[in-house]
């Protein structure tokens, strides 16, 4: 790892280039622009064959200037940190908290660079990379840069980490896990997969360093007698398991957006006309045996709804008055 340590106190798992890689991007970028050189430097004597020698030496100059100092350096500019030889070879300039590389960094860069690098042949930076512990050159030192790689060998196989032990599995399910950065899960899961590979003396220690920070951004410390690796597996597997309950739960609302089945709705009784009322319990009422069986058990019999008694209408011939006895 690199060891950069962003302003947020976040820690970049970023490998640095080493001095192999970097000196074939290097070779790359110095047959580019030595031949860029070169046809120009032909173009400009023939251009230049009528001027004085102190015409063609100022012509030279600012050609020698241009090309070998000003175009590594807007070409770094501009593409933040990678050249041609750098992207050939997967390689990028950083600063020292992992961003991008403004003009000031491409500019002591490339000031430095025409010293360590083309008026000693490159001996100085070689040197440099070499005694330094993240393969930096002079020019890195002082623009404050570092040279990381971009890509990374790709793991054989699935990167599927270890099972925690069955007495720890759901033992941090209150564990606050917001607080654990992206780049701690992914130090954490390469750990587990490669743990096996690792001498036990090395892997011992890488687990003690991961679960104290593990335990630092959550706030709570592991248990006692708890190894760092199953620690680690036990949490790894509850943040899993948490993340395949929010997959879970979205995918549940994303169906429940569609349109909805119709559901049965709940009708009342239908009303039965008076009339046919009267005609059922007729028709009940002649058949005791049919209702016997309709009634329930200790219910009342329904009783026949009797006549309305006849009101008594004056004679229409009479409009009022006394009438006289029949």
């Amino acid at each position: 790892m690199s060891g950069l340590v962003t302003g947020d106190a976040v820690v970049l798992g970023l490998q640095p280039a080493r001095l192999p890689s970097r000196a074939l991007a290097l070779v790359i970028d110095l047959a580019v622009i030595w031949t860029v050189y070169l046809l120009l430097s032909i173009g400009l004597a023939l251009a230049t064959a009528s001027l004085d020698e102190a015409a063609v030496m100022a012509v030279s100059i600012a050609s020698f200037l241009l090309v070998l100092v000003g175009a590594p350096i807007a070409v770094e500019t501009l593409s933040h940190g990678r050249s041609l030889g750098k992207l050939a070879c997967g390689l990028r300039v950083v600063r020292d908290d992992g961003g991008p590389i403004r003009f000031r960094h491409a500019l002591v860069r490339g000031a430095m660079g025409v010293v360590e690098v083309l008026f000693t042949f490159g001996v100085i930076a070689c040197i440099a990379s070499l005694v330094s512990e993240r393969g930096r050159r002079i020019g890195d030192v002082f623009a404050g840069t570092l040279v990381v790689r971009e890509r990374v060998p790709a793991a054989r196989g699935p990167m599927a980490s270890p099972p925690p032990p069955p007495w720890l599995v759901g033992r941090f399910a209150q564990l606050d896990l917001s607080g654990v950065p992206d780049d701690l899960w992914l130090a954490i899961r390469q750990y587990l997969t490669r743990m096996r590979q690792l001498d036990p003396a090395v892997s011992w220690s890488m687990a003690q360093r991961l679960a104290g920070d593990l335990a630092e951004r959550t706030g709570t410390p592991a248990p006692e007698g708890v190894p760092p690796a199953a620690y680690l597996a036990a949490v790894v597997n509850e943040r899993q398991a948490r993340d395949a309950r929010r997959a879970f739960t979205a995918a549940a609302r994303r169906a429940g957006l569609g349109p909805a089945a119709a559901r049965p709705t709940a009708t009342g009784p239908t009303a039965v006309p008076a009339e046919e009322a009267v005609d059922r319990q007729d028709r009940t009422a002649e058949r005791p045996d049919a209702r016997s069986a309709a009634a329930p058990a200790g219910s009342r019999p329904l009783a026949r709804p009797s006549a309305p008694a006849p009101t008594h209408v004056p004679p229409t011939g009479h409009r009022g008055g006394f009438a006289p006895p029949a």
